[in-house]
């Protein structure tokens, strides 16, 4: 076990990489009476044409990150939330552009729950019957965002501004791309971003950093991993201009949604460049945009915006834009 203290902000991350390359990190909070977990893989919805290295390429439909994700809660045993909620904790997911995250939050019982979180995402099961069943289920989910003014002004956005990055596809994908989804693709997908090697566990709260991690390493060393090698995303070429300067939608609404876009060239930053990156250009974008500013207030009190109105930042090596308005 290794740390990284912050003496600025008086705590201390320790963290372990696993013998099957699982990264684990604890941050200890004494005293909080609440503790979180997170088990994530960097896979999500742009990832949908792929290498692992000494295998063959790959390509799967749209929205099958966000598929696999709703599928991973079921178990031959029944629904894996039940087992959470034995235990006391909250229990969700969710797929963004290119990660999956499963998590829970509790006040008791947080090894048992840290356990059923890390061995029900290492479980997967998928049949011809529950795969099919699934696709009605996340059909229902598009057609709702589909309606919801929000979602499409968002994506309707991203869409006006890539041209062929896979960012501008819904992470749900569409009712035809997931009709096409198979067990065997799930499998596939799950066995090349779910190896402990792409995957982060991360636990804050009340918690003996040294007692979590020899509970994780216990549980690894009783599973068998194969070393697996890089994954290689494949992308088309992004054209530096967006595809349309100007989009309109018309929905049944009472009240008419607006964004405005800023897609980044300077693309291609990793690790703490990308981070700061990050961090500075959201901080820059509060400054300037935040509900406590004078710009926000103006704007609000000539009626040109709502409580509605915010901002939004994305980046990652491929890819980076703002979104504002609302």
């Amino acid at each position: 076990m290794e740390s990284i203290t912050y003496d600025r902000l008086q705590e201390t991350l320790y963290y372990e990489v696993m013998d099957n390359g699982l990264h684990v990190y604890i941050l200890p909070k004494p005293g909080f009476q609440k503790t979180y977990a997170t088990f994530a893989t960097k896979y999500g919805s742009v990832d949908n044409h792929f290498q692992v290295e000494g295998q063959e390429e790959v390509k799967v439909p749209d929205g099958i990150a966000h598929f696999l994700e709703h599928k991973m809660f079921e178990e031959p045993t029944g629904d894996i939330f039940a087992t959470f909620a034995s235990h006391g904790a909250s229990a969700n997911a969710f797929t963004s552009f290119d990660q999956t995250v499963y998590l829970f939050s509790a006040t008791e019982y947080v090894n048992e729950n840290i356990q059923t979180l890390v061995d029900f995402v290492q479980n997967p099961y998928f049949t011809d019957q529950n795969v099919e069943k699934e696709k009605g289920i996340i059909a229902q989910e598009i057609n709702m965002y589909a309606d919801n003014p929000d979602w499409r002004v968002y994506f309707g956005l991203i869409e006006a501004m890539y041209q062929k990055h896979p960012v501008h596809i819904d992470i749900a994908g569409t009712v035809e791309s997931i009709g096409t989804i198979t067990k065997e693709t799930l499998y596939t997908c799950y066995n090349s971003f779910y190896h402990p090697s792409n995957m982060l566990l991360f636990v804050v709260g009340g918690v003996d950093p040294q007692e979590v991690l020899d509970m994780v390493r216990s549980n690894q060393a009783e599973k068998d991993y194969k070393p697996q090698g890089e994954i290689e995303r494949i992308f088309e070429q992004e054209p530096e201009p967006v595809g349309e300067a100007r989009r309109e939608s018309k929905l049944a609404v009472s009240l008419p949604k607006c964004l405005f876009g800023f897609k980044e060239t300077d693309v291609g930053l990793t690790g703490e460049d990308l981070l700061r990156r990050d961090m500075t250009t959201k901080l820059m974008m509060d400054l300037l945009f935040g509900s406590s500013t004078a710009l926000f207030q103006k704007l609000y009190d000539e009626d040109l915006i709502s409580d509605s109105f915010g901002h939004e930042y994305n980046s990652s090596p491929q890819y980076a834009f703002s979104a504002i308005g609302g």
